[in-house]
């Protein structure tokens, strides 16, 4: 995701390419809404209010932090900071839910945040061309895209128990596509629409696909069946496999740094899943 997010942020403005990637994934989600549940779940009062939060902080907040944070920064730096994640959602499921953390999950966490701040801030890992201010600029815009899904985790976890995870996906995601094409109306993005190369669109239909259809529905149904923290926590792989997809596809470099960071948020994502001892 972060790969395809970054070619798509070279070559749109950001409500835009938000939009498109919500706008492919709703047709898929409403297909298969239909296809295996007999359509969408009705709405009632309570119900509207809970699809429309899922998708001001999943679809909306996160992607306007996400695409405007690929502008300046590379694919692997965005996808080492997602390691922050379980540590919010780890806290907020505590604070909010009264879920207890083990002194092993604790460390696990820890861990796994330490592995991204060997990362984050090293000045090795600036792109070329880009300013040390839009780096941190790029990094405090993508850690706004990290919060925002904390607060969609969060919610998603009550929501869920009374929805399944592709209705809520499918309302969060049409409800998205709303908000974020209101916004990129205001970006006139028709003369860069019509001089998207091919690669752009492949991007696009990548991100609302897997990036959204499958990643979105897979991990509601993780929060349903292991709950917000121990399912948060295996987004301190996406680093990982951040860093490598956007080497091998982007040329990015990988310095030792995000070696040593990687290996940190690998060992952090073991300890955390450790099963306590009955």
């Amino acid at each position: 995701m972060y790969t395809a997010g970054r070619v798509v942020a070279q070559l749109l403005p950001n409500f835009t390419s938000a939009t498109l990637r919500f706008a492919v994934a709703s047709v898929i989600l409403v297909a298969l809404a239909y296809a295996r549940e007999d359509g969408l779940p009705r709405l009632d009062r309570r119900r509207f209010g809970a699809m429309f939060a899922l998708a001001l902080t999943g679809a909306f907040a996160f992607n306007a932090f996400f695409f405007a944070s690929l502008q300046r920064i590379p694919a692997g730096i965005g996808a080492l900071i997602q390691a922050v994640n379980p540590v919010g959602i780890a806290v907020g499921a505590s604070l909010v839910y009264g879920d207890r953390l083990t002194r092993g999950r604790w460390l696990g966490i820890a861990l796994a945040l330490a592995g991204a701040a060997v990362v984050v801030g090293d000045p090795g890992d600036t792109a070329a061309g880009t300013t040390a201010t839009e780096r941190y600029l790029g990094e405090a815009l993508m850690l706004g895209s990290v919060a925002s899904w904390i607060a969609y985790t969060l919610i998603g976890r009550s929501v869920l128990v009374r929805t399944s995870s592709l209705g809520a996906t499918t309302w969060s995601a049409l409800f998205g596509t709303l908000l974020l094409g209101a916004c990129a109306i205001f970006e006139h993005p028709w003369p860069a629409l019509t001089a998207l190369p091919m690669k752009g669109w492949l991007a696009i239909g990548y991100l609302g696909a897997f990036g959204t259809v499958v990643a979105f529905l897979w991990y509601n149904q993780g929060v349903q069946r292991l709950g917000p923290t121990r399912a948060a926590v295996f987004t301190n792989l996406v680093p990982v496999f951040g860093v490598a997809i956007a080497a091998l596809t982007l040329g990015e470099p990988i310095v030792a740094s995000m070696v040593v960071g990687g290996l940190m948020v690998i060992a952090g994502v073991a300890l955390t899943n450790r099963r306590d001892p009955s």
